[in-house]
């Protein structure tokens, strides 16, 4: 089987452990071990629990106190809703590959995270990219939309919060979405790895799976729980995507980690907490990239209403990878090319990291730009 190189990954891996100030990074700020039992509510005497703990398969599907504190995160599941995963990244691949085949019609909002282009191309999906464009502000044109989605259509595709703009599809649009899908009898697949970053309290809009019987929603720990190391994730949806979706999942999972199940269910039942420090976090560096912004007349963007990245364009003659090549050799700082997403003339911006190497970094930035204009 074919598949096309996964240009970001690529990029990060090859770079993002040698830069001196990450800001590519994608997470917000990582936890410590400690930082989590500390907003949890627990001391290091929790970490007890685990000193019995027989590192057996576990349960195979997850344990229930882990199952039980994801549902809590949606209207209306239980435990027996929920499929745990390999990290989003697992249950994304998992969707796709249960769900879609030769000859099927997906429609995938770009730019995106590349699993939802390259994975159904890769199964043999006919696969529509559908544009979003900077003029309207990164949201889907929901006219434009309802042309491209037909009755051979089998599944919509995109990220929400927006990988890599940070773009929020309201919850308006989302539900003018529901009813392009119903009428096509489609089914809807929406990352919500970033849910929970809306810059306003609480965040959290609503799931596509509250909203929609044909709705799939993957999510995990990486992003606004801050909990990458995990490599925990989900999926919710209905009962026969989660079946066809076990299938797959028995031939290259089985199970997660039982040390990985045990501390995401302590993190979730302190759900709130991690998202309050998550917005403080991207707040404090989103109003950094604001003031920077002002003082740099010749960069554009638009402004990320959700998630922890964003698309800035620049005015400098040079190919995005070129840019970011050039920019980490003379000042250590990592941003991520807008080429890796299938847009020029751009790079990607993290802001879920430390406030300080934001701080730092962006006069780097400013400098190496005036050089270049020089």
């Amino acid at each position: 089987m074919h598949i096309d190189p996964f240009a970001v990954e690529i990029w990060m891996n090859a770079h993002e452990t040698a830069c001196e100030l990450n800001l590519a990074e994608t997470c917000v700020r990582s936890l410590t071990l400690g930082e989590l039992l500390q907003l949890a509510g627990r001391n290091e005497a929790a970490l007890g629990d685990l000193l019995p703990l027989r590192l057996t398969y576990g349960a195979i599907e997850g344990s229930n106190a882990l199952r039980d504190a994801i549902a809590a995160l949606y209207v209306d599941r239980t435990r027996g809703d929920i499929v745990v995963t390999h990290g989003t990244a697992g249950a994304n691949a998992l969707v796709w590959q249960a769900m879609v085949g030769p000859g099927d019609r997906v429609v995938s909002f770009v730019p995106t995270y590349q699993q939802h282009v390259s994975i159904p191309e890769s199964l043999g999906a006919d696969v529509v990219r559908f544009p979003l464009h900077p003029g309207d502000g990164w949201h889907p044109d929901l006219g434009a939309l309802d042309h491209a989605v037909t009755p051979e259509t089998r599944m919509i595709a995109f990220t929400n919060p927006n990988n890599p703009t940070g773009a929020r599809i309201a919850p308006d649009a989302m539900a003018r979405i529901v009813e392009i899908a119903r009428a096509a009898d489609a089914w809807v697949l929406v990352d919500e790895v970033y849910r929970g970053t809306g810059r306003e309290d609480p965040g959290f809009d609503p799931s596509i799976v509250d909203l929609y019987e044909k709705g799939i929603a993957t999510a995990g720990m990486s992003k606004a729980f801050s909990l990458a190391g995990l490599r925990l994730g989900w999926v919710t949806a209905p009962r026969e995507v989660l079946e066809a979706v076990a299938l797959h999942r028995d031939y290259n999972t089985i199970s997660v980690g039982m040390i990985d199940d045990h501390l995401a269910a302590i993190a979730l039942g302190a759900a709130d907490r991690l998202l309050d420090r998550a917005r403080a976090i991207t707040s404090r560096n989103l109003a950094l990239i604001d003031d920077w912004m002002a003082g740099e007349p010749s960069l554009t963007w638009v402004r990320p209403e959700a998630g922890t990245t964003a698309l800035i364009h620049y005015d400098i003659d040079l190919p995005s990878e070129a840019f970011c090549l050039d920019l980490l050799a003379q000042t250590g700082v990592l941003l991520t090319p807008g080429s890796v997403f299938g847009v020029e003339g751009c790079v990607r911006i993290g802001f879920g990291n430390d406030p300080a190497a934001m701080a730092d970094g962006l006069p780097r930035l400013s400098r190496f730009l005036a050089a270049r204009r020089a």
